[in-house]
């Protein structure tokens, strides 16, 4: 009986790896987000688990041995020498958590977009207000305007971690 698996893969071969278990006609689920590159010949989705995908199996005969030996894989999340199985409720919220941050967009995911009110948490300029201009470097930097001296709006730019959006009351 096929029960759902965490499969470990090697550094960037999770496509790969999807792509090696569907030809063995392995049922698998590579969760992965849509992105915007800063470099349009970048990747346009990552994985949403870096490293790891899911897939159905039935570990009964040589099904362990013959994963091991698969292009890209590392082996089987196990816990006691026992591999971990997913529960199939589980998977489904992962995937309706997907769907729903793919359906939102890159710049919604974070509730940041060209115009965003927002406070810078750390770094030199922290406890500053500012607005959000755009991501840069993909998701891990943002562009902000920062009003210093009368009036006058400064680009800086910034790790995503350092910046908060304001609430709206």
């Amino acid at each position: 009986m096929n029960q759902w698996y965490v499969v470990n893969s090697k550094p960037q071969k999770e496509s790969l790896l999807c792509d090696q278990l569907e030809l063995r006609g392995i049922e698998t689920y590579y969760p992965r987000l849509r992105v915007k590159p800063v470099n349009p010949r970048a990747h346009k989705v990552k994985p949403y688990f870096p490293g790891y995908l899911f897939a159905s199996l039935d570990l009964q005969g040589n099904m362990i041995s013959g994963l091991r030996w698969m292009p890209g894989v590392k082996g089987l999340v196990s816990f006691g020498g026992e591999p971990a199985t997913v529960p199939e409720d589980f998977l489904q919220k992962i995937r309706l958590r997907v769907d729903e941050i793919n359906s939102l967009g890159a710049e919604l995911r974070d509730g940041l977009k060209p115009g965003t009110p927002i406070v810078i948490r750390d770094g030199l300029f922290k406890g500053y207000a500012a607005i959000f201009d755009a991501h840069v470097s993909g998701n891990k930097r943002v562009r902000v305007l920062l009003e210093l001296l009368k009036g006058r709006q400064f680009r800086i730019e910034l790790p995503v971690q350092q910046v908060e959006r304001i609430k709206q009351s």
